[in-house]
């Protein structure tokens, strides 16, 4: 059965952020994901999920400083430590809003560390990662971003997601896997799933272009959907997309698996 969670950085952006948990809940959602829930104690939010019967799916760990452009900092050698004091914040809030699944963003390439410097750091600081994790239900996961909304992303393509993943050898690491941003980069996005699903620990959707919720594109949802059911995934599906107008309007793609 398709399980399906807002994501409330991008949806429900009609109202406040901890006003979204009661509109996702009323429109159906039993599962909420988000970037960062950093500007907030994790007792406010876990108070929201209590109130509204949610899950608490996914949320990233700290990835630098957002608004000043950083998009990660898990590749970088010279901010390892800024990495790892991320993961011990994202650990306390997981524990606190009961959340199974944590996102590391690789940050954007740039010219002055080699991309196997890059690589590198980026395993050894999954491992740190998995590390502390380990005796938890926590997964790590390493998502791969398309290059045209995030120019200069250093992990765009399933196959170094996978191969980050395969080089931590832990299995409490896993690939992100998002449809749009490897429909952009791949297509073909089918045959792709079902040849990493042993590595797949989680998906996120939208459409293609523009970003807007599925049926507003070129990727036939009606048919991925159930094949990705089809495969044994149990876990949920995170709607990471823009509304194209409000967002509960656009929900009758949705109905079906709310």
């Amino acid at each position: 059965m398709t399980n399906l969670a807002a994501n409330l950085s991008m949806m429900f952006n009609e109202v406040d952020f901890l006003d979204r948990f009661e509109v996702a809940a009323k429109a159906g959602f039993k599962g909420v994901e988000y970037l960062f829930p950093y500007d907030y104690s994790a007792e406010q939010i876990k108070d929201k999920l209590d109130k509204y019967n949610l899950t608490q799916v996914l949320f990233d760990f700290p990835a630098g400083d957002w608004d000043a452009g950083d998009r990660g900092c898990a590749s970088f050698p010279d901010r390892v430590g800024e990495f790892q004091d991320g993961v011990g914040k994202a650990i306390e809030y997981a524990k606190v809003l009961e959340c199974g699944r944590l996102t590391v963003l690789a940050g954007k390439a740039t010219s002055n560390v080699s991309a196997i410097t890059m690589h590198n750091t980026l395993v050894d600081n999954m491992k740190f990662a998995s590390e502390a994790v380990a005796g938890s239900d926590i997964t790590v996961l390493l998502e791969a971003i398309n290059t045209i909304d995030i120019p200069g992303y250093s992990v765009f393509r399933t196959n170094q997601s996978r191969a980050v993943v395969e080089a931590t050898g832990a299995d409490n690491v896993k690939v992100q896997y998002d449809i749009y941003h490897m429909q952009i980069m791949e297509g073909d996005v089918t045959r792709t799933i079902d040849n990493n699903m042993d590595v797949i620990g989680h998906f996120q959707l939208a459409d293609n272009p523009g970003r807007h919720e599925p049926g507003s594109g070129e990727i036939n949802y009606d048919f991925l959907l159930p094949h990705i059911d089809s495969l044994g995934y149990e876990g949920w599906i995170g709607c990471e997309y823009a509304p194209a107008g409000d967002t509960v309007s656009g929900l009758l793609w949705a109905a079906k698996y709310l």
